[in-house]
């Protein structure tokens, strides 16, 4: 085999080595009552500690109070190192906060606030530069140690598990719309935002209106179902459009592997 066809042959044994990491299974550490205690149910009158001690993505330390600056505040609760929708979901928000007819540091303040504790600062920027560019004045990207972050997490009902088998958490997909006080006005799902949705949270919370508080907020970020062994249901499209790139490079390689042996017949030598 020629050097030019040992080149194509690497391609396509890259190739499939690609194809076979794609296709591997997930595992998951958490068990079925594990997941059962996964919510976001805000407690009567519930507030957010507006005192609370936190840090930004610069290293500096700041609170809810000065994250917020005196205006309405839509909180976004994510893990930095998330793997699966913690940044499409931040994604969908501010998508949607744009077309929602409302002037950020005006009628609203936006926080992202990590779960993670181990997470860093460098997580924390290079996370929120990949969803949102870079932060305006009135964008705080908040990270705080464990006390810190059980502490808000409480306040606001939202309860998140670790699962240490992966270095992921199982946490509701929820955000939380908060008045100018820190008092939770609205819940929303953070798979479903709609320009409206948003509009009309933060309205109320401008106006110190409570509304859209749910019983229970049953929306996932976890990448698999550790219970019932199967991916939750926008994981299996993102793995249905994994699964048609596997074709693809599946093909392209065995293309290129019949050209490689086509061309190695034309230059072999008669008898």
């Amino acid at each position: 085999m020629n050097a030019r066809a040992e080149g194509r042959f690497a391609i396509c044994a890259a190739l499939l080595c690609a194809c076979m990491f794609c296709s591997a299974p997930a595992r998951a550490g958490l068990s079925e009552s594990d997941i059962a205690s996964v919510s976001f149910v805000p407690p009567a009158n519930a507030h957010a500690p507006m005192s609370l001690q936190l840090r930004d993505a610069d290293g500096r330390a700041r609170t809810l109070s000065e994250a917020m600056s005196g205006r309405p505040a839509l909180l976004i609760p994510v893990d930095y190192t998330c793997r699966t929708i913690c940044g499409p979901a931040l994604t969908i928000a501010t998508a949607a906060l744009r077309d929602a007819g409302l002037a950020e540091g005006r009628d609203y303040s936006l926080i992202v606030f990590g779960i993670d504790a181990k997470d860093t600062p460098q997580d924390a920027r290079n996370f929120a530069r990949g969803q949102i560019g870079d932060a305006t004045a009135s964008t705080s990207v908040l990270l705080g140690d464990a006390d810190a972050i059980r502490a808000l997490e409480t306040s606001i009902g939202y309860r998140a598990v670790y699962d240490a088998e992966n270095d992921q958490f199982a946490h509701p997909a929820g955000v939380v719309a908060l008045a100018r006080d820190g008092r939770v006005v609205r819940v929303l799902s953070s798979l479903a935002l709609t320009p409206q949705d948003l509009r009309l949270a933060l309205v109320d919370a401008g106006e110190g209106h409570s509304g859209g508080l749910v019983a229970r907020l049953s929306a996932l970020c976890y990448g698999f179902d550790p219970v019932h062994g199967v991916y939750t249901l926008l994981i299996n499209r993102i793995l249905a459009v994994a699964a048609g790139v596997t074709v693809a490079l599946l093909g392209a390689g065995l293309l290129l592997l019949r050209r490689a042996t086509r061309h190695i017949g034309q230059e072999a030598p008669p008898c």
